[in-house]
């Protein structure tokens, strides 16, 4: 079992020790009430294969399929107008013993616990659209032979394929709860196009969400459908008393729809709970250490949606028995693979984490970077700090903590750049919506908090302490997801003579086992912010 034992960001802690409860004001409909219909939607999102893994919240833990697999069924059995939906992101970034399995561990888990509908998330396209049709679909692999697929249907409005303009999955779904009619829309971030290898997204298009969800309800109106629910990847945050609605999904809300009652959102980890433009808006958090409790009342005559509400659950350990079953089918899985990943590779002596400094180095950061620019020899190393997924505890580091760690599967590339070019490169962590530091090795640079966007970085030295030449050429090492532009950093894509390297995984297992002693965190001295 891998216990990831990070600590919580104390407002992370003080957000979810509790549940809270968001509920949208309806319309004066009290004469009617003992007509309606009660529903319940429990929803997910970015699961990421985490069947395993827990989380400590506070002192306590929460997460791992057993645990949620309880939760979900205790709240299933107090309503059986009861649906099951996730957001995305069911699994890619998984540790290995849904990953090493193709994933198919966490579909089948999805299938026991008896979901209902879901939608594709980024992760969903890591190895490309063939392989996730055949998680969804079922069909052969060569690794793991014949598979069933998912027992419940996908749903994305907004992919279509390129040469026929389709979508590659049906753009809505109708379950019905009680005779109740429910429409489900799903989207994807469109920004899957900046941070899924080409490879994962080739022959697909990406649409606007807005248009994609308007057009799906459209179809779903004339088909008499008025509860329309969205599952959008799409990231959503708000406050806990529902205040301070912000990303995507609240700006998305008045632009779509009215007949559109409730949206869950996903992506980006954080917890909504709020009411935007008389749409409820919902997430919970990742990693299967929270869940959305969604509250409907349905006017039969009108089979709309005429009351709702939210809670946000955390899976805590102690407030629940787990699961036999699901564990035990979990615990199946593991010993599949439990040779390989309970390898010890080397020894910790301290605790080395991805908690960022002000700058925005983090001392496991430092650690990859370093570790790659020893594989491939050059002057300088960056890699993407969303490609760390987990840390690494004090003690033994086995080979499944590091797979867990680095779970993408990247090959290194070694690239030459200019001192221009690297500039600009660093310049681009602020380029997006959010910043995005890259982790370095060989370079230290001091960047400007003040400074418009292009204009941050103020200086650039080498390992020796020499400033790094506008026109001189140095080699770099990055992995092939930024090596292609991934994350916004297209300058990679200008680099000359590149050549194909191991992969991270492997670079980081033979950095450490080159070490003499105990692994100790890199000092934090190569980021400076003025």
């Amino acid at each position: 079992m891998f216990l990831l034992k990070r600590i919580v960001p104390v407002l992370f802690l003080m957000m979810t020790l509790f549940t809270s409860t968001v509920a949208a004001a309806p319309p004066d409909h009290s004469q009617y009430k003992n007509r309606y219909i009660p529903a319940q939607l429990l929803g997910i999102n970015d699961f990421h294969g985490q069947l395993d893994v827990y989380r400590t919240i506070g002192d306590r833990k929460a997460g791992g399929a057993e645990y949620l697999a309880a939760y979900l069924k205790k709240y299933e059995a107090q309503n059986k107008n009861t649906l099951l939906v996730h957001a995305g992101d069911a699994v890619g970034a998984s540790p290995p013993v849904s990953s090493l399995l193709q994933d198919e561990p966490t579909i089948e888990i999805l299938n026991d616990i008896g979901f209902d509908v879901g939608t594709v998330g980024n992760h969903e396209f890591d190895e490309g659209v063939a392989e996730m049709k055949r998680l969804i679909n079922g069909g052969e692999h060569e690794v793991t032979g014949d598979f069933e697929g998912a027992s419940f249907p996908y749903t994305v409005a907004n992919v279509k394929d390129e040469e026929t303009g389709e979508p590659i999955l049906p753009p809505y779904v109708i379950k019905k709860v009680n005779g109740m009619p429910i429409g489900f829309v799903g989207v994807v971030t469109t920004e899957t196009e900046n941070i899924v290898l080409p490879s994962g997204i080739e022959g697909v298009e990406f649409t606007d969400e807005k248009t994609a969800i308007n057009d799906a309800v459209s179809q779903l109106k004339d088909k008499g459908v008025e509860s329309i629910v969205v599952l959008a990847h799409v990231p959503a945050s708000s406050d806990r008393d529902g205040s301070n609605a912000s990303n995507e999904v609240a700006e998305l809300a008045p632009e779509i729809d009215d007949e559109v009652d409730v949206i869950f959102g996903g992506h980006n980890h954080e917890y909504a709970n709020t009411v935007v433009d008389g749409k409820l808006i919902v997430q919970s958090y990742s990693y299967g250490t929270a869940f959305s409790e969604v509250d409907l009342m349905i006017d039969p005559k009108t089979k709309d949606i005429v009351e709702k509400e939210a809670s946000i659950i955390t899976t805590f350990h102690d407030g629940i028995e787990p699961d036999q079953a699901v564990k035990n089918k979990v615990d199946s899985y593991k010993k599949e693979i439990e040779d390989l990943v309970e390898e010890v590779i080397a020894e910790s002596a301290e605790p080395i984490t991805t908690e960022q400094e002000e700058s925005g180095e983090s001392a496991l950061g430092n650690l990859v970077a370093d570790s790659q620019r020893a594989a491939m020899g050059t002057d300088f190393a960056f890699m993407n700090p969303g490609g760390i997924r987990a840390n690494l505890d004090e003690g033994p580091i086995t080979w499944g903590e590091l797979y867990t760690m680095l779970p993408f599967g990247n090959n290194l590339v070694e690239m030459t750049l200019t001192g221009d070019q690297i500039k600009a490169v660093l310049e681009q962590q602020w380029s997006g919506s959010y910043p995005k530091i890259l982790q370095i090795s060989g370079l230290a640079y001091t960047w400007d908090r003040n400074a418009p966007v292009g204009e941050k970085v103020i200086s650039m030295t080498d390992s020796q302490g020499n400033p790094v030449d506008p026109e001189q050429s140095y080699t770099v090492t990055v992995n092939n997801f930024i090596a292609t532009g991934g994350d916004g950093f297209t300058v990679f894509k200008e680099g000359t003579n590149q050549e194909t390297g191991p992969l991270a995984l492997d670079a980081m297992i033979d950095y450490l086992q080159s070490q003499d002693e105990a692994i100790e965190a890199p000092a934090l001295d190569r980021i400076e912010v003025k």
